[in-house]
């Protein structure tokens, strides 16, 4: 019989090693099978939640928060490139590319997680923002994301431009900053182990197989 585990995944829709991270959870899973029934929880974090609405440059926004060059920049995301891909996931960031306020993002994925569409939508809006280079702050492409995954557009329109969820979201993004969270990816088993970072697919099946063999 599986071990039921639960995962909190706390992440930003803008942030690339969360794709990698996710992306190595996903095919961890995949290889432990029937050892467990894996629940994930994705959960708000905002890596720039004072951004302006038109966003900022991403090389110059690279560099202004960890002082990296513009090679820098590039080198870096050509690696994060490469790890992504390794996922099946295409990557197309560019020296143009902008870095937006994700704040209405994690409100939609609150309100997609009632009808067990979350993780649906968390995919969708990686590859709006990474893959398409839209704009994850924009309440049309949110709509469309939903939209693509069986969502009522409409409905995904309406929580948008109402504002629901906003206190959910700050709540939650409280509390995991309460319990020492301060950057993303971060993957909770059970509220019990941390992982830190876009680790490899190795690392996460290691703690699943550990987790179960515990249970």
């Amino acid at each position: 019989m599986p071990t039921p585990i639960k995962i909190d995944f706390v992440s930003d829709v803008s942030c690339p090693w969360c794709v990698i991270g996710l992306g190595g959870l996903e095919t961890a899973i995949g290889r432990v099978g029937d050892l467990a029934d894996v629940d994930i929880h994705f959960q708000p974090f905002e890596l720039n939640p004072q951004m302006a609405p038109e966003g900022e440059n991403i090389v110059e926004h690279i560099g202004r928060k960890y002082g990296a060059t513009p090679q820098q920049s590039a080198q870096t995301r050509a690696m994060i490139k490469g790890r992504a891909a390794e996922y099946g996931f295409e990557m197309r960031m560019t020296d143009e590319s902008r870095i937006y306020n994700t704040f209405d993002a994690h409100r939609l994925l609150h309100w997609a997680e009632e009808s067990g569409r979350q993780a649906a939508l968390k995919a969708a809006l990686f590859e709006a923002y990474f893959t398409k280079q839209l704009n994850p702050g924009d309440p049309e492409v949110l709509a469309d994301a939903a939209a693509s995954v069986g969502l009522d557009r409409a409905e995904a329109a309406e929580v948008l431009a109402s504002g629901r969820y906003a206190a959910e979201v700050r709540a939650a993004q409280e509390l995991w900053r309460s319990r020492g969270i301060n950057s993303v990816p971060a993957v909770i088993i059970n509220d019990k182990y941390l992982i830190s970072g876009g680790q490899p697919a190795e690392v996460f099946e290691g703690a699943l197989r550990q987790v179960a063999a515990e249970a």
